[in-house]
């Protein structure tokens, strides 16, 4: 096989170098915001935001960004709530530029306009990861995991509201007394076993009958 000639050589190590590279950045980590969702918190049925339309319809970004640049912007504030921790995105430009389907060099030459897409995201410290955070999209997030978790404490209670009424039917059909079936803390109890000892397992009049036997010396 034939070595190229010298002028291909340098045409070839001319087109490496003027390739583009991701950027690198560094910085000192305890300089840096923390988070504050943990990378762990996730949004399972996270389908839909809260998203103020006035506040995008003024904003500066929108007002003076070029509109390709505010087109991928507003993309961004959708692929951060796929993203771990949710409603931050990766500060490495060839991950950034792979979600929002660009090359790499389409992608960083958006970064020298005097306003990028990255217009008001900020570096910020996710349990030792740097990314981009965003207030507003961090508003979003935070208020998103809010309702997550007010609907599974509702969903809880409304769970633990129906097995407190069947135990109290079930003390009634294995011979327990009225008195018992309205005792609120010995319904607490009684459920409080059955999670320790018996999660997942139906709740059978054998089982019951058993528990206030337990009960009854002092389980």
């Amino acid at each position: 096989m034939m070595a190229g000639s010298p002028e291909s050589t340098e045409r070839a190590n001319r087109t490496q170098n003027e390739a583009p590279k991701a950027t690198l950045r560094a910085v000192d980590i305890g300089t840096i915001p923390d988070y504050p969702i943990e990378p762990g918190e996730r949004l399972e049925s996270h389908y839909f935001v809260e998203f103020h339309h006035n506040r995008w319809l003024t904003s500066s970004f929108r007002l003076l960004a070029d509109p390709e640049v505010r087109a991928y912007g507003f993309d961004l504030f959708m692929v951060a709530q796929n993203e771990a921790p949710v409603g931050t995105l990766p500060t490495d430009d060839r991950l950034l530029s792979r979600l929002l389907g660009l090359d790499l060099a389409h992608w960083q030459s958006l970064l020298k306009r005097e306003i990028t897409p990255l217009h008001k995201w900020e570096l910020c410290n996710c349990a030792g990861e740097i990314r981009w955070a965003h207030p507003v999209v961090q508003e979003m997030s935070v208020k998103a995991l809010g309702r997550r978790q007010r609907y599974i404490e509702a969903t809880e209670m409304a769970r633990e509201r129906k097995r407190y009424e069947r135990l109290k039917l079930q003390i009634l059909k294995v011979g327990g007394t009225s008195r018992m079936a309205a005792d609120e803390s010995l319904i607490a109890r009684l459920d409080r076993w059955f999670l320790t000892n018996h999660s997942g397992r139906n709740r059978t009049e054998a089982l019951v009958r058993e528990a206030l036997e337990r009960m009854s010396t002092g389980f």
